[in-house]
């Protein structure tokens, strides 16, 4: 058994600021959504393994707690990227022993986790 893939949420026309996080500081690649799935709004990112689709929900709130983790070779400089940026980031290097990782928001809100 393997993750297909993690959605997270957006509000209606929130597309652009979700392309900006996971298109533009994140570097994954946007791939089109199927035809029939298309007019739901939201977009969907790859790299590799990961796949990211960002829903749209009318009455969307930011998961705060819930949250995909992404693992990267290079963890100190997707951070100083992620800063200068704009995006938050708070790292957490205590709490499981011998993992390093911080936590980041997408522009909604989200947490998502790096590993």
């Amino acid at each position: 058994m393997r993750i297909d893939h993690v959605q997270v949420s957006c509000p209606p026309g929130g597309e652009d600021v979700a392309r900006a996080f996971y298109r533009d500081a994140l570097g994954l690649t946007e791939v089109a959504k199927p035809l029939l799935l298309a007019g739901r709004g939201g977009c969907w990112f790859k790299d590799g393994e990961v796949e990211i689709h960002v829903g749209v929900e009318a009455d969307f709130r930011p998961a705060r707690k819930a949250h995909p983790a992404l693992a990267v070779e290079d963890l100190d400089a997707l951070a100083a990227t992620l800063e200068w940026l704009g995006y938050p980031v708070t790292w957490d290097n205590e709490t499981i022993p011998g993992r390093r990782r911080f936590h980041t928001a997408d522009g909604h809100g989200n947490r998502i986790e790096i590993v």
